[in-house]
């Protein structure tokens, strides 16, 4: 297996100004103001149909919107191209296809068609990828359809963080994760955004999560209602309300 490459350190903030999206039914996101720094981690909560996917849809380009969205590297300069990572809340597939671990992730480090096979020089890059996020070498050879919550997920943190992104987006991504994984999940994206400093935005309905792996929070219902560390959004009044806590 080839060495892994020394870290690639990303110093690329994004800045939201004005964000609108709208449908056919109205309003889905209402001029979204929000900084996203290199090295942050920020929980994104509300309730359903707040329009969080909505939000990382604009970021990925999968929306029309209004208003900007801006990416400055670690000097200011406009990063034109950014580099987003993406880990969905669920991966629709035949589960019954005989597409494997090691042909997703040779996908992104490899030009030649899955469906001809995969060259040595890939197999190896997929393994140094899966490596990276702390999987077992065996995925590699399974079919996606037979991993299990956790292992499905790692496969794809690996994918999203190739190439290594300037932004990385977590939408609800240990939905099916038991408890176990959840927590060797957690653990493993606060490494890499140590290791790394990508900013990354994660898609959360688990307060106990925010509050312990988050380095900040805000809270959206069509437009930021809070935003501030995990603590002071989670003691606020929209919190409260939205997730029936009745100020405990």
């Amino acid at each position: 297996m080839e060495n892994i490459a020394a870290p690639q350190t990303c110093q690329c903030s994004v800045t939201i100004r004005g964000l609108t999206v709208k449908k056919h039914d109205g309003l889905i996101l209402d001029h979204i103001d929000l900084e996203v720094h290199h090295g942050e981690i920020l929980a994104l909560i509300g309730r359903n149909g707040a329009g969080k996917t909505t939000l990382l849809k604009a970021l990925l380009g999968r929306c029309a919107y209004t208003g900007e969205i801006i990416y400055h590297n670690g000097n200011g300069e406009t990063v034109k191209k950014p580099r987003i990572g993406y880990v969905p809340q669920r991966l629709d597939f035949d589960r019954s296809a005989p597409v494997t671990a090691a042909d997703l992730l040779s996908v992104s480090c490899s030009r030649r068609p899955v469906w001809l096979g995969t060259s040595r020089s890939a197999r190896n890059r997929a393994a140094v990828m899966l490596q990276k996020v702390g999987g077992d070498p065996a995925i590699l050879t399974k079919r996606l359809g037979s991993l299990s919550g956790g292992e499905l997920q790692r496969v794809l943190l690996a994918f999203a963080l190739e190439p290594m992104p300037d932004l990385l987006l977590l939408d609800e991504p240990v939905s099916a994760v038991d408890r176990k994984g959840i927590g060797l999940f957690y653990d493993l994206v606060t490494s890499l955004r140590s290791e790394y400093h990508m900013p990354i935005i994660l898609v959360s309905h688990d307060l106990s999560h925010v509050r312990r792996y988050a380095t900040s929070a805000a809270v959206l219902d069509k437009t930021i209602l809070s935003r501030g560390t995990p603590d002071e959004v989670l003691a606020s009044p929209d919190v409260q309300e939205i997730f029936g806590l009745g100020g405990a």
